[in-house]
């Protein structure tokens, strides 16, 4: 019983590898490689102005007119409560499309760098560890193993909250103004 138990639960795991394979877009935070599916990806920008807007979290920057689309822009380094940097030549803005809960929206996401686009496969991917009781990372696809580094396989569509992303939604309603 015990063995068939191991064996169901390793077809399950290798199931969600190989539904987790494919392109990813690397870039760096806070000097760690994280990575997110490129089909999640819209666009890659250099940081341009962004609108602030009052009473919003630390983490979410404002937004931005981006070819006449308003977008909320969160920086991903203070949303993961790492330290703030200076914004420089290679800091760039992440475009992505998050769904959830049957919606989508367009998101901007600052990061350090972009690296690379790599192609994952499911031999490279393990299931995120377990990192103890009280600590959630519903975040976290898994981890590559690539070239004896580890990189965080993030599933942007699990980075915001269901609340924070019905407040960015309700932001992006509100046009800055020029």
């Amino acid at each position: 019983m015990q063995a068939s138990v191991s064996a169901t639960n390793e077809r399950v795991s290798a199931t969600a590898s190989d539904l987790r394979s494919g392109k990813y877009l690397v870039f760096d935070l806070n000097g760690e490689e994280c990575c997110i599916q490129v089909l999640k990806v819209r666009e890659i920008i250099g940081v341009q102005d962004i609108t602030a807007v009052p009473q919003t979290p630390v983490f979410v920057k404002g937004v931005i007119n981006l070819r006449g689309k308003v977008i909320p822009v969160v920086d991903l380094r203070l949303k993961f409560g790492l330290p703030q940097e200076e914004y420089n030549q290679r800091t760039c803005i992440i475009v992505v499309q998050v769904e959830r809960e049957s919606r989508a929206m367009m998101m901007g996401i600052v990061v350090d760098s972009v690296a690379e686009v790599l192609n994952i496969s499911a031999g490279d991917i393990e299931d995120s560890p377990n990192f103890g009781q009280g600590v959630a990372t519903p975040y976290l696809l898994g981890m590559a193993k690539i070239k004896g580094r580890v990189k965080l396989l993030l599933d942007i569509d699990e980075v915001m909250s269901s609340q924070e992303l019905h407040g960015l939604d309700l932001l992006k309603k509100q046009e800055p103004q020029a």
